[in-house]
């Protein structure tokens, strides 16, 4: 058996699922489970949640009819490893709903670093958290919310939901292609070790390449085109003049009007 098939068994057969029917955050229901001791690869799905994150601390639209569900790692790599992580949770977020979606819809894409797209409209959002426990392990929570039937309105971005491109499915079955694809994602990735093939696959599927963007960092935003991510996964901006520029986090933008390559 070879390496990569071997990781994959051994995710498979580790991961845990524990359904709930509400619940405030699955991220924290996770975060809650590694301060009390669990030894990770579990995940944690809920019918409806009441209090759901984004990012920067964004409520994330979480009614009945969509997917929402966390897993806790436990260690799951070198901390010099970890910031590559949301890239293989991407790959394996595409790869779930490719695996329900008709071939003949919309572009399904990856937005730098981890939102995946149909036809530029959001579709899921992922929230990762860290925390160290009192044990002084390192607990990382992946948090995946994709709309199924339903896609909030009031964001500054496109949105979209799987129903409205054909997709007939319910969330138990979306998660059993989520499960399954974030095992293949994880024993890719390898702890860290298998970096250059997830950015070789996120690159084959990545949105805007050669586009202008423009990136919101905490304290500015700043415009460029986009000419790619690096061996680490940085975003890497072209500034023209002023160089190109790696950006490590920030949300990004596409020009309003659509694309617009140079």
């Amino acid at each position: 058996m070879s390496d990569y098939s071997s990781h994959r068994r051994k995710a498979l057969d580790a991961f845990r699922h524990h359904a709930l029917d509400e619940v405030d955050s699955t991220n924290q229901a996770c975060l809650q489970l590694a301060r009390s001791g669990d030894p990770g690869s579990i995940w944690i799905t809920a019918e409806r949640q009441t209090g759901g994150r984004g990012r920067r601390g964004r409520p994330w639209s979480s009614e009945r009819g969509n997917l929402y569900a966390s897993l806790l790692l436990i260690d799951p790599a070198p901390l010099e490893h970890v910031a590559s992580l949301p890239l293989a949770v991407a790959l394996a977020v595409h790869d779930a709903i490719r695996a329900v979606l008709p071939l003949d819809g919309p572009p399904l894409e990856i937005k730098w670093p981890n939102d995946v797209l149909i036809g530029r409209a959001k579709t899921s959002g992922i929230l990762l958290e860290s925390e160290r426990t009192p044990d002084g392990r390192q607990a990382i929570v992946i948090g995946i919310g994709i709309n199924i039937v339903a896609k909030p309105s009031d964001t500054p971005y496109a949105t979209a939901c799987l129903s409205q491109h054909g997709a007939t499915i319910d969330p138990l079955q979306l998660f059993a292609h989520l499960f399954s694809a974030m095992a293949d994602g994880l024993a890719l990735w390898d702890q860290g070790r298998g970096i250059s093939q997830i950015i070789a696959r996120w690159r084959q599927h990545a949105c805007g390449l050669g586009e202008k963007i423009t990136v919101n960092l905490p304290d500015r935003s700043i415009s460029g085109i986009f000419s790619g991510i690096d061996d680490k996964g940085l975003l890497l901006l072209d500034r023209g003049s002023l160089g190109t520029m790696p950006i490590a986090a920030g949300d990004v933008f596409f020009e309003p009007d659509g694309p617009r390559k140079e």
